[in-house]
């Protein structure tokens, strides 16, 4: 316990600092993910090309090497931003491909006559999409989104490396000071259950409330 208790703060500012990446993160990627999957299935070629390439390129992108063109590669031309911010950039452009293709599969469940019918009644392609299809789609993808973003908030740890301050960042400080290294993880890890137990607990309420009976 005297590696908690005696470095509860060091502790603390590492735990706040996973959990801001991981919610803004968050937002980032849901945002962007659902405006990707709106142009996946768009009539307009040149956004579903868009769409596709976005998808392509970084679900086959390794992350560490998106941190990399992130916090190093952006600063050679000109764009300084704080080293969190860029975190925050790489995470959520990442996991927005993951959530943009659960998203789209969610769709492709809406039946086809639903859009049909809107269209029939004089709605736009965005309208159609805001109002009638992602509503329902959403219904059905809830427990993939919580499984992307639990693996977000894991992903998080790779911002340590890049002098952001995040929880497992705590262990090279703990180590300089000489404390047992198993504990040291023992007490990162228990910190990283509690954040990713919380986002489980939060998408299993979401989908008891509005998740589609199976």
């Amino acid at each position: 316990m005297d590696v908690l208790t005696q470095n509860f703060a060091l502790y603390g500012e590492g735990f706040w600092g996973t959990v801001r990446l991981t919610v803004y993160a968050s937002l980032l990627a849901l945002a962007v993910g659902v405006v990707m999957a709106g142009f996946r299935v768009a009539p307009v070629a040149a956004l579903r090309g868009v769409g596709t390439a976005w998808v392509t390129v970084l679900r086959n992108t390794p992350l560490t090497l998106l941190f990399f063109a992130m916090l190093l590669g952006l600063p050679r031309f000109g764009v300084a931003l704080p080293f969190e911010l860029f975190a925050v950039l790489a995470l959520g452009c990442y996991t927005s491909s993951f959530i943009c293709e659960a998203v789209r599969s969610g769709i492709n469940t809406v039946p086809v006559g639903q859009g049909e019918a809107a269209r029939s009644l004089g709605m736009t392609f965005g309208q159609t999409l805001g109002t009638v299809v992602l509503p329902q789609a959403f219904r059905t993808v809830i427990a993939p989104i919580g499984s992307t973003l639990i693996a977000l908030a894991k992903n998080s740890a790779i911002a340590g490396s890049f002098s952001v301050v995040e929880l497992l960042s705590t262990y090279k400080t703990l180590s300089e000071n000489g404390y047992n290294v198993i504990w040291s993880f023992v007490w990162i890890a228990l910190g990283y259950l509690i954040l990713t137990l919380a986002i489980s607990g939060l998408f299993h309420a979401l989908e008891r409330r509005w998740g589609v009976a199976r």
